[in-house]
């Protein structure tokens, strides 16, 4: 027979996957007595889970959520994936680094060697300079919101810094380059907005409810990804443009890092992107050696005349 301390954390596995447990199934999942069962379910009440009797034919339990966080319970793959996770939240951006080191080093202390050893194997590096901190009590209002489906007013800044009321209908929460983003539809604008989570000003309570729109393309990383393209650090850069080209757009979006490349026929393509200065982008888009036109903005169209009386003077002898 397994130990009681291993019957009770399966006994809490089975209570968390399904609302209700009839006593006689979860002595015969166990392998053990009615009266066994009763006995660990008291253990758990002791440690402070709230385990409900349910009335019925059948008897039962049922696991509610309690007013306390109890002792908590895991299995080898949870305890792994849980120090893991929190290994990984300490470098995620979001203002919990130092809870989630501590948290990690709780667990960590408890692991067995094995499981610790394993733990350690994973080294979570932040590449580039890490992103502006957020506030976990805002990400979590984003988080249910979105869980929810409940209309969120908040305030977000527009382009000369002063802040405007919104009204949205969060989608998903979404990590990317070391900062958050709130993907959602605006009800005011009538349009797919990505709002950087730093920024935002969340003003509850929420609602009412909506009924989900499906996210265009369906795949939710591969739409924020793109609202991004043309750049490297999401929509700062400062400088923006696109123009046609005389090249198929396979060959141009082999070289086009993350910008955005449009087919517009077998032999022509329009590249959208960014860039620090209209001069350097400017130059991205001529080093493709291809003949331009549609060049937009005027911004880019004059930086593409400066380059070009630069190149001539660098070509004299």
């Amino acid at each position: 027979m397994p130990s009681p301390s291993s019957r009770m954390l399966s006994l809490l596995s089975l209570l968390q996957v399904r609302r209700d447990w009839p006593g006689a199934l979860i002595a015969e999942r166990l392998g053990v007595s009615e009266r066994t069962v009763r006995r660990d379910v008291d253990r758990l009440r002791e440690l402070g889970y709230r385990v409900r009797a349910v009335k019925g034919p059948d008897g039962g339990y049922r696991l509610e959520p309690g007013g306390a966080l109890p002792p908590l319970l895991f299995d080898d793959e949870q305890a792994v994936a849980l120090a893991v996770a929190l290994r990984v939240a300490a470098a995620s951006g979001a203002d919990v680094g130092e809870d989630a080191l501590r948290a990690l080093a709780t667990v960590r202390q408890v692991l067995p060697t094995r499981l610790r050893l394993r733990v350690d194997a994973v080294s979570v590096t932040t590449v580039g300079a890490p992103g502006p901190a957020v506030d976990p009590d805002v990400l979590l209002v984003l988080a249910v919101a979105a869980r929810d489906h409940e209309v969120l007013r908040a305030s977000y800044p527009d382009r000369d810094g002063e802040l405007q009321r919104r009204r949205v209908e969060p989608h998903h929460v979404v990590a990317r380059a070391g900062r958050w983003y709130l993907l959602a539809w605006d009800l005011d604008r009538a349009d797919w907005r990505t709002f950087r989570v730093d920024r935002l000003v969340p003003h509850p309570p929420t609602g009412p409810r909506f009924v989900p729109r499906e996210v265009p393309g369906g795949d939710v990383a591969a739409f924020v990804a793109g609202r991004f393209r043309g750049s490297t650090s999401g929509s700062d850069w400062p400088c923006r443009g696109s123009a046609v080209m005389a090249l198929p757009a396979a060959e141009v979006a082999a070289y086009a890092g993350d910008g955005v490349v449009e087919s517009l026929g077998p032999d022509r393509c329009r590249l959208d992107l960014g860039s620090w200065s209209w001069t350097g982008l400017a130059a991205s888009l001529a080093r493709f050696g291809a003949d331009l036109s549609e060049v937009e903005p005027a911004e880019l169209r004059a930086a593409f005349a400066d380059l070009g009386r630069r190149c001539v003077a660098a070509s004299a002898p």
